[in-house]
């Protein structure tokens, strides 16, 4: 039983048609996404008001997509949790690196990647690392702990290297927020030091008015289209705000994750934020 935190919040209001105090349905928004040629969701949820505000509710709500490399942070969290790596700083064991986890020596001359090495770096490297992860952790290790988590629509189909990045396992942009807000307040089922931990590697911009912490992901769909996510919270005035950007292009040069950052802060500069305004 799958439930995601859209689900929780808003099916009330739906259901009862009592939604204008909780939930903006922002279809203006819809101009950021076509300056920068994509197409795409955005979900965003001040947990302060216990508030939303959505760009194209079909999309966000009921369309699944690969996770791409979001994926990094449901691995990291069990092999933290697991021991299979000690901390952030733990190096994964070159031997992994070949294709479905098998030993390959010819790739021990590589450059170690470190858990965090591998989380922050957005190319291959970050890739080759997390595949390592996945035959360090295996398959059923995984499955256990995904379907702990109810994670997508939980189908590990394929080889046990690259099942996230193959369009058989899924995630609506729904579940993704949920997921993000839960482990913000340490609310998935790993121990808190994990959840800590990785919250300690998404990648942060840092100042006196505000921290915006943020998770990327790039793939292809079974189309061929290019498909995007951004993942992450703002902080200002120690209130947490959680967002989820999803997008997809038909030109699969695109740097989805760059160009959904600057959505993110297109849409988030209104609102009030950076600014100290919030």
């Amino acid at each position: 039983m799958s439930k995601s935190l859209f689900a929780l919040f808003l099916a009330p209001f739906f259901l009862v048609a009592c939604s204008t105090n909780n939930v903006t349905v922002d279809s203006s928004l819809q101009r950021y996404f076509d300056s920068a040629g994509v197409k795409g969701s955005f979900g965003f949820f001040d947990n302060g008001q216990g508030h939303f505000t959505i760009y194209n509710l079909p999309r966000f709500r009921d369309s699944a997509y690969q996770p791409a490399a979001t994926f990094d942070i449901v691995q990291s969290l069990i092999a933290l949790q697991t021991g299979a790596l000690a901390d952030t700083s733990a190096r994964i064991p070159g031997s992994l690196w070949g294709m479905a986890g098998t030993a390959d020596t010819n790739k021990l001359s590589a450059p170690m990647l470190t858990l965090q090495g591998a989380f922050q770096n957005t190319g291959n490297a970050g890739n080759i690392g997390f595949r390592g992860i996945s035959g360090l952790l295996g398959k059923d290790s995984l499955k256990k702990w995904i379907d702990s988590l109810h994670y997508g629509n939980r189908d590990l189909s394929g080889p046990i290297d690259s099942f996230w990045l193959n369009n058989h396992l899924k995630i609506t942009s729904d579940e993704q927020l949920g997921l993000i807000k839960r482990l913000y307040f340490d609310q998935l089922p790993f121990f808190n030091r994990p959840q800590k931990l990785v919250r300690g590697m998404m990648p942060i911009e840092s100042n006196s008015v505000y921290r915006l912490a943020y998770k990327t992901g790039q793939g292809i769909k079974e189309d061929g289209q290019a498909i995007g996510w951004v993942m992450g919270w703002v902080e200002e005035n120690k209130h947490p705000y959680f967002f989820v950007v999803n997008m997809e292009s038909a030109d699969t040069k695109k740097d989805l994750s760059v160009i959904g950052l600057q959505i993110v802060k297109s849409i988030l500069k209104p609102m009030g934020f950076f600014d100290g305004k919030k």
